[in-house]
């Protein structure tokens, strides 16, 4: 089973990028399923039902979300009509939406969970007792499984992989809109990365606006950042390769495009 996973998507620009790359990249990899972070797809805030409708329809099976999950107010409409929109799963119990979703490929299936880290983020309930629970029960369908956890401390992400390394076939990690050079298969045959990156703005500051972003670090005043529409875009991802009789992966391989690279060669 051949995984591509996109990182966060950010804004107008981030969409753009997927819409004008994702056939090529398609064509170049063959992946069979397509996952996405998109807690940052409507204008660097939340999503919308429209957005995620057009995700979809441009091949991506599965949208996983964040910290910003809740910050477009109509999610709360329609979280609970879309199976493969998740949310992190260490929410309170009781949150709108769910955690973790399993989608079927051929005969096989894969499972996908999305978690928060606590570190520099919102306290919530405990990531790892959460997804031990939850484990619990996908074993009992697959031993195909993909992470998503979207936390901003490197050591909080690398202990999940450590955590987690034999237990599932991939730890992804997103939030930070920096991609990291660390992508590996830990001994025990989970695949790794500590940040998958962005799919948006290549000359903004975590794809916002630089000129806002430097003004706070000044002045420590507060600023809205808005999403820089008017630069180069970025694009970066993986491609995890799983072993469908083990559940253990077999590779991991960085995505990284933009406009001076835009081309799947």
């Amino acid at each position: 089973m051949r995984i591509l996973f996109l990182g966060d998507i950010v804004g107008s620009p981030g969409r753009n990028a997927i819409a004008e790359n994702i056939n090529k990249i398609k064509q170049k990899f063959r992946p069979q399923i397509i996952v996405a972070n998109g807690e940052n797809a409507a204008g660097g805030r939340g999503i919308t039902e429209k957005i995620l409708k057009d995700l979809m329809n441009l091949g991506i099976h599965v949208v996983t979300m964040g910290n910003h999950t809740w910050d477009q107010k109509d999610i709360y409409q329609f979280i609970d009509h879309f199976p493969h929109l998740i949310r992190p799963a260490n929410y309170p119990s009781g949150t709108p939406g769910k955690g973790y979703t399993i989608i079927n490929f051929n005969a096989h299936k894969l499972a996908i969970i999305n978690l928060q880290g606590r570190t520099f983020l919102p306290a919530i309930d405990c990531p790892f007792r959460k997804v031990e629970e939850i484990l619990e029960e996908i074993r009992k369908e697959t031993a195909n499984i993909l992470v998503d956890f979207h936390a901003e401390a490197t050591s909080e992400k690398q202990a999940m992989g450590w955590f987690l390394d034999g237990k599932v076939s991939a730890v992804v990690g997103t939030h930070t809109h920096v991609q990291t050079a660390d992508e590996r298969i830990l001994p025990k045959g989970t695949a790794y990365i500590t940040d998958v990156g962005m799919v948006g703005p290549y000359d903004g500051i975590l794809g916002m606006k630089k000129e806002e972003v430097i003004e706070k670090f000044i002045t420590a005043l507060p600023q809205r950042f808005e999403v820089d529409k008017l630069g180069r875009w970025q694009l970066n991802a993986v491609i995890i390769d799983i072993d469908l009789v083990t559940g253990k992966a077999k590779r991991i391989e960085r995505i990284h495009l933009n406009q001076e690279k835009s081309i799947v060669e």
